[in-house]
């Protein structure tokens, strides 16, 4: 029985952007089209159902490029690869699918531009994130990471008016700017990247939880905790007057006693999380008294990205189609009450 006292506010957009969905078919077509197994670099996307999904599917992850079999089909994740991989890779002769998201590949085009015209370029991003490994692989000599803005007093440049910044597509909006704005103190001639680094689905989700969170007694965010913008959303609801959040790959993992007192809950999901697992918690919450679901609109997304040249051509040879599947939630939104 619906409690009048209790409310869901569902924040739109939430859940896949184009990147992760292009990814994501990119290897189901792949099976498709080359039959089972398909390599994938790293994880495809960071979400833990959506790679467990697909390696049923017979996906198979590695780590490295030398896991993958001579002549064996390989794809690229969603977050880039350095150039020494496709070396790599072309050295062991695989069939190599680049599923770099195309808002990630402007960020390389950028470093090596600047890198070209002998630009020290601080990249903004956190440590060890496969973003910043491939994109610090296209000019190493010329990039140092900036890991937030504590780390800007450590930066050190061989000309400060030949300074440029770029950034992972998936931080914190708000912490970027300030580690900016501390390293412009430091570099006042700092030049900006041609157009945002960061993306615009990361920039949307965290907009609709700044939207929602003074509102809400508890924010749950659906995503892995190795997704950066899923860490980065509970963050934002917290530092934006939600009264606590927590990050959860499913609804089981949400703990009743997090309920407790709680009249209006917060719901979203990371830029690779699926609509099926926000429909969960919501059938979670639903059986526990919030039955009532009010979308959180914040933007409108349309964008969409064709599939990898590769598998497109072979798609087309085998005619077999290449239209996307689009897991976007916008349209959703409105219809949940």
């Amino acid at each position: 029985m619906a409690d009048p006292t209790k409310r869901v506010l569902l924040a739109a957009p939430r859940g896949y952007c184009a990147g992760v969905d292009r990814a994501v078919v990119t290897v189901e077509k792949a099976l498709e089209l080359y039959g089972a197994p398909v390599y994938v670099r790293k994880e495809i996307v960071h979400n833990k159902h959506v790679v467990t999904t697909l390696q049923k599917r017979g996906a198979i992850f590695v780590d490295e490029t030398d896991e993958v079999p001579e002549g064996a089909t390989v794809v690229f994740s969603a977050h880039g690869v350095a150039p020494v991989v496709h070396d790599e890779a072309r050295a062991l002769s695989l069939r190599t699918i680049d599923a770099t998201c195309p808002l990630v590949t402007k960020v390389h085009r950028e470093a090596v531009r600047f890198a070209d015209a002998d630009y020290d370029i601080l990249l903004i991003g956190h440590e060890g994130h496969e973003e910043v490994v491939g994109t610090s692989g296209e000019a190493p000599d010329h990039i140092q990471l900036v890991d937030g803005p504590d780390d800007v007093a450590h930066v050190t440049v061989r000309d400060p008016d030949k300074v440029v910044w770029l950034s992972q597509t998936t931080l914190s909006v708000d912490e970027t700017m300030e580690t900016v704005r501390r390293l412009r103190e430091r570099f006042p001639s700092l030049q900006d990247p041609p157009s945002d680094d960061i993306c615009y689905a990361t920039q949307n989700r965290q907009l609709a939880v700044k939207q929602m969170a003074a509102d809400c007694d508890l924010m749950i965010v659906i995503g892995s905790r190795n997704s950066s913008n899923s860490v980065r959303l509970v963050e934002v609801a917290l530092e934006h007057g939600s009264r606590a959040g927590h990050l959860v790959d499913y609804a089981d993992e949400i703990d009743e006693t997090w309920l407790e007192g709680v009249s209006t809950v917060g719901v979203t999901s990371g830029a690779s999380v699926p609509e099926i697992l926000v429909r969960e918690v919501l059938e979670y919450l639903a059986a526990r008294g919030y039955e009532d679901v009010a979308p959180v609109v914040a933007a409108e997304e349309s964008i969409m990205f064709s599939l990898p040249t590769e598998i497109r051509r072979d798609l087309k040879a085998a005619g077999k189609s290449d239209k996307m599947r689009h897991d976007a939630s916008f349209e959703a939104a409105g219809s949940l009450h």
